[in-house]
């Protein structure tokens, strides 16, 4: 029972080891902010929308993003969740855009309209919410980014 209990601590401080290995001596956070929401065209009930992300990477290596998953809340009604796996890789010391394309639950919007239905306005709040995968052990990158956006001119 001894040597088990031995052998299962030796395994355990080498996982730890060569999870230790992986993490990159002073890694900073990259730094992701909202660049732009917009509504685009839609092509049928529900509407869609345009999502720009910004990233600056002030690390010594590339940023290799496996993921993101998302969600937007609009006039407190969730419409939008998605998630992305194709993209960019940013350069050590660089920046890059993410660009999200998502359409509406139609459910939620029929909801959100309703609510709305009585009260006229040109401007709607958000509250998005993301969850970047780095590709490192560790937290994943969160971005919460409140904001308005404006319906006007969208067809």
């Amino acid at each position: 029972m001894k040597r088990l209990a031995g052998i299962v601590v030796c395994l355990a401080a080498f996982g730890f080891l060569f999870g230790c290995l992986g993490l990159e001596p002073g890694f900073e956070t990259p730094t992701v902010g909202v660049s732009s929401f917009r509504v685009l065209p839609s092509e049928g009930m529900a509407p869609r929308f345009e999502i720009g992300l910004h990233i600056v990477n002030p690390n010594r290596s590339a940023l290799k993003l496996e993921g993101i998953v998302y969600s937007v809340i609009l006039e407190g009604h969730k419409v939008l969740t998605g998630a992305s796996h194709d993209l960019p890789v940013i350069e050590a010391y660089g920046e890059g855009d993410i660009i999200l394309t998502a359409t509406a639950d139609l459910l939620s919007s029929i909801s959100l309209i309703a609510s709305l239905m009585n009260r006229p306005q040109d401007t709607f709040s958000y509250d998005l919410n993301a969850k970047l995968d780095i590709g490192r052990p560790g937290p994943r990158i969160h971005v919460q980014e409140k904001g308005e956006i404006s319906f006007r001119g969208a067809n």
